[in-house]
């Protein structure tokens, strides 16, 4: 097959670049979804607050995957469900596989990557202990409870205060089970503070900062686990500390890792820091032609984020597909200073109007004041009240600024004392 676009991932992500694509021109869109229906992970995240920056309205998972979905529908573009990316190469050609077709490639004019995140699982804690059932992680359990129907279990505790964890603490408490703690390893919660203030506080689920589980006891099913307070810095346990609780369900929620196999199959750079291709700000990777965008590039709070940086992929892939790639003057690099964990995107191809950089801080910070240096020059000084790592942050950088900085602009923080 042959098509002008590809898109690989059916979630918020990829029918936004999709959407945008088909708006900007494009009249040849093939989106790969390996579910049987598009939506990702919304399908299964039955609670609302979705959709308030892009429809200025509170939606449920589903309710936004279905706005979205019926947009596609009136566009130009060819939906393949239950189909599967096998391999992707550097010239854009993609191995693919569904019941319909079998194995079969596709050639693609440009290709947009948007195949999401998957959880860490247990096997990257090294968690000491038995393996009986009763293990999951969150979002494994919450596709039990909102889509199949099953209560995974009746004693729950969690080990991770991610957004999922968080929801999935407020949601199997709906269904009756009794949820005993919330562990984070970290001294300060993962999630945003409103999940924290609406599934812990709101429903009297004790969260303990600072503690992890350090060991699970059962033969065919999970009987308790025993959790340890850390060491704030070097994050060891703590002897004497140890606390058994009985419980028949462990959910893990530690983390999300971008599925970027494809990307590293074609050869793209990945970001160390965001585990994500490198990327300019029309989020095109090092290889002509194929970008990236939504949570395969880094992870988002909000549905709306993901999909507002994927319109600006299709946008930019319905420029590619029309212009070509354009030379460049010269790129900036963009880096993360002090205090900073990453920015987005790495990389700034001139001329560009304004660039919105996304970044997360490294740890919480009270009163800080955000830096944009370039050598010796500041080019900008934004306070804020607050920071926190769950919590994105993004700055604007305009064509004067750009202008002015001289092959690097660093992102840093500064503590007012």
């Amino acid at each position: 097959m042959k098509h002008q676009l590809v898109v690989v991932g059916g979630g918020p992500a990829g029918m936004a670049a999709a959407i945008a694509a088909a708006e900007a021109g494009v009249n040849d869109i093939l989106l790969i979804e390996r579910d049987d229906r598009l939506g990702g992970v919304l399908n299964q995240c039955v609670h609302n607050g979705f959709g308030l920056l892009r429809f200025g309205e509170s939606l449920t998972g589903p309710e936004y995957s279905e706005k979205m979905a019926n947009r596609v529908a009136e566009l130009p573009i060819r939906v393949m469900l239950s189909t599967m990316v096998m391999d992707l190469s550097k010239d854009r050609i993609l191995t693919v596989m569904n019941s319909e077709y079998g194995v079969f490639t596709v050639e693609a004019g440009a290709i947009i990557l948007a195949m999401g995140c998957r959880e860490r699982s247990r096997g990257a804690l090294n968690i000491p202990g038995a393996r009986p059932a009763g293990i999951y992680s969150a979002g494994t359990a919450q596709r039990y409870v909102n889509v199949e129907g099953y209560l995974p279990g009746r004693d729950v505790v969690i080990l991770g205060s991610g957004d999922i964890g968080l929801i999935m603490a407020r949601r199997m408490t709906l269904e009756g089970a009794r949820v005993h703690a919330v562990c984070e390893l970290m001294s300060v919660s993962s999630g945003l503070r409103r999940n924290i203030e609406q599934c812990l506080v709101d429903f009297g689920i004790p969260l303990y900062l600072n503690h992890t589980i350090t060991g699970i006891d059962g033969k065919d099913r999970v009987s308790g686990v025993t959790i340890s307070e850390v060491d704030p810095e070097t994050k060891r346990p703590i002897p004497g500390t140890e606390q058994h609780i009985a419980c028949d369900t462990v959910l893990f929620s530690v983390g999300l890792v971008p599925e970027n196999e494809l990307t590293k199959r074609a050869g793209i750079a990945i970001s160390p820091r965001t585990r994500g291709a490198v990327v300019n700000q029309e989020r095109e990777t090092e290889v002509e032609g194929i970008f990236a965008a939504g949570n395969v590039l880094h992870v988002h709070d909000l549905a709306d984020y993901a999909a507002e940086e994927a319109e600006e992929a299709g946008r930019a892939a319905a420029r590619y597909l029309k212009n070509g790639r354009r030379e460049n003057a010269r790129q900036i690099t963009l880096s993360a200073g002090a205090g900073i964990g990453y920015v987005l995107p790495q990389r700034v191809a001139l001329p560009a109007d304004e660039v919105k950089v996304y970044f997360r801080v490294s740890a919480p910070l009270r009163d800080p004041v955000f830096t944009v240096k370039s050598g010796d020059c500041e080019l900008m000084r934004r306070k804020k009240i607050a920071a926190m790592p769950g919590e994105m942050e993004a700055i604007t950088l305009s064509r004067e600024m750009l202008d002015k900085a001289d092959g690097e602009i660093v992102i840093g923080v500064e503590v007012q004392k």
